[in-house]
């Protein structure tokens, strides 16, 4: 069993910004895999489908960027997913609009979301998938991840998305280092 989570904040008001970039993943892998994310347990809206015969969960955790680990591990407990088998999409302000970067471990990196993830998991050691959102100069951060993509930025985050969500196709069909190695 596999369980893929996307990071991000619930509601209208962070639809489409930049700190949803994770639920954008997700929305896109509802298309891709034909599902649709909408079963509420676990702090979090969740879909459990088969994929090649392998049950796959997409996780969306609604705990808010910086609880996210509390959705993620009361999944991991109650289907007992162990967690070299989560993998985690969020976004990063250290590279550019769309680009990926996909890791077996790694530290938070300042990333809120993630912290919570490897303070309720033990460990940092679990995949994930960057996507670039830049950062500004000029705009303090919590406004910049809060803000939405300005128009010159759209065809960029779109194909980042979309290459997201190939890269999670090819790890369940190939693994992660497959993935990897095509898509960092």
């Amino acid at each position: 069993m596999k369980l893929i989570i996307g990071l991000g904040n619930p509601g209208k008001e962070y639809e489409k910004t930049r700190h949803n970039v994770g639920f954008m993943v997700m929305d896109c892998l509802e298309e891709l895999f034909k599902v649709q994310i909408s079963n509420k347990k676990f702090k979090g809206e969740y879909v459990k489908f088969k994929y090649k015969g392998e049950d796959i969960i997409l996780l969306k955790p609604l705990t808010y960027m910086n609880a996210s680990g509390e959705s993620v591990i009361q999944v991991m407990n109650f289907f007992k997913i162990d967690v070299k088998d989560i993998l985690v999409i969020y976004d990063d302000l250290d590279m550019p609009v769309g680009k990926l970067r996909l890791r077996e471990s790694g530290s938070a990196g300042g990333h809120n979301g993630i912290k919570s993830i490897i303070a309720h998991v033990g460990t940092q050691n679990f995949k994930r998938i960057r996507v670039g959102i830049d950062r500004h100069p000029r705009i303090p951060v919590v406004d910049y991840v809060l803000g939405k993509f300005p128009k010159d930025d759209i065809p960029h985050i779109e194909e980042g998305l979309n290459q997201a969500a190939k890269a999670v196709e090819m790890f369940l069909d190939k693994d992660f280092t497959t993935a990897m190695n095509a898509f960092n």
